[in-house]
């Protein structure tokens, strides 16, 4: 029996071909109710969340033993039709499950295969003043008069409303049902932050959401723990929030958006020509990224954005500039 045939034996939420399975459907299953209530104030919103999930981190949820995470585990194999799929299944899941969400600019998207692609990360670093912030917000709207949901975390206080009106007006859109369609949190801690996701998670499993903004991702991190002393603990702290997003953005096939800050890159050196920055965050972050775009500043008003990294595109660069209509195309 294929994965989908089974999984099918349960209530699932479909969102745009791709299904989910909510937790209290392991009562279905066999679970105590209790128990997937536990889960659910847990946090975990979905099977898919559970088995994403360490064991060691599953059985300090209270009122679970080893034994009913062990139980509560194989139901949600079970359930997803097992681990393993064929590569037809796979190929099939993705070309039905991945959408892709227009910037605004032709020449960027081109470069991205036709816009930002949902159930990836993908990260955005550069300066301040290349455009991150309002990139982000013409993604907001390209979703949101879509009818999608979109989930934005702003932790620089960056995040402004009127900037979203413009843009749909901007772009000839109906402006009274459009803020239905956002979910805004500014973050103040980092702790903050990660609890933001786990609700965040619990609206997806609810409604119809295609994009997750967090503008920016390390901000907090580098307010919250300094010194090299402190780097190990925030480079932990961090690895754990990016695992969060990597797993909302495979459940719940949203594309999750990331900006990010630049360093001067000591290893740079003194004799060395062009651009010497690097993004905040070192391996961690780069490794959790799927998709990484470099922004820098271009020839007057245009700003360039470079793909450095893609499992499925090859390196180029697109210019643009910043405009009422969010950003479109520039020259480079």
């Amino acid at each position: 029996m294929s994965a989908a045939s089974k999984s099918t034996r349960y209530a699932t939420i479909l969102r745009d071909n791709h299904t989910f399975i909510q937790i209290e459907e392991l009562v279905r299953s066999g679970v105590a109710k209790a128990d997937a209530k536990k889960l659910r104030d847990a946090g975990f919103s979905t099977v898919g969340m559970v088995l994403m999930t360490p064991r060691k981190e599953l059985v300090n949820i209270k009122g679970l033993s080893e034994g009913k995470i062990e139980n509560i585990l194989n139901h949600c194999i079970e359930m997803g039709g097992g681990l393993l799929k064929t590569g037809n299944e796979i190929k099939l899941e993705q070309e039905t499950n991945i959408q892709y969400i227009e910037t605004g600019s032709k020449s960027v998207d081109q470069l991205l295969g036709g816009g930002v692609e949902t159930g990836i990360i993908t990260e955005v670093y550069g300066e301040f003043r290349t455009g991150k912030t309002q990139l982000c917000h013409s993604l907001v709207v390209s979703a949101a008069v879509a009818g999608k949901k979109v989930a934005y975390i702003d932790t620089e206080g960056t995040f402004r409303a009127d900037r979203i009106e413009e843009i749909a007006i901007a772009r000839g859109h109906d402006v009274e049902y459009i803020y239905d369609y956002i979910v805004y949190a500014r973050a103040y801690t980092h702790e903050m932050q990660m609890q933001i996701l786990i609700d965040i998670a619990r609206k997806m499993s609810e409604g119809d959401f295609q994009l997750l903004i967090v503008d920016s991702i390390t901000s907090l991190f580098r307010v919250d723990f300094q010194g090299r002393g402190e780097l190990s603990e925030r480079q932990q702290k961090l690895g754990a929030m990016l695992s969060r997003l990597m797993k909302t953005a495979a459940e719940f096939n949203v594309a999750v958006v990331m900006t990010n800050q630049v360093m001067a890159d000591p290893s740079g050196g003194v004799m060395s020509f062009g651009d010497v920055k690097k993004p905040i965050g070192g391996h961690i972050l780069a490794h959790a990224s799927h998709c990484r775009l470099y922004a820098r500043k271009g020839k007057g008003e245009n700003r360039v954005i470079k793909l450095i990294d893609s499992p499925n595109r090859p390196e180029g660069e697109a210019a643009y500039v910043i405009c009422e209509e969010g950003i479109k195309d520039g020259s480079l």
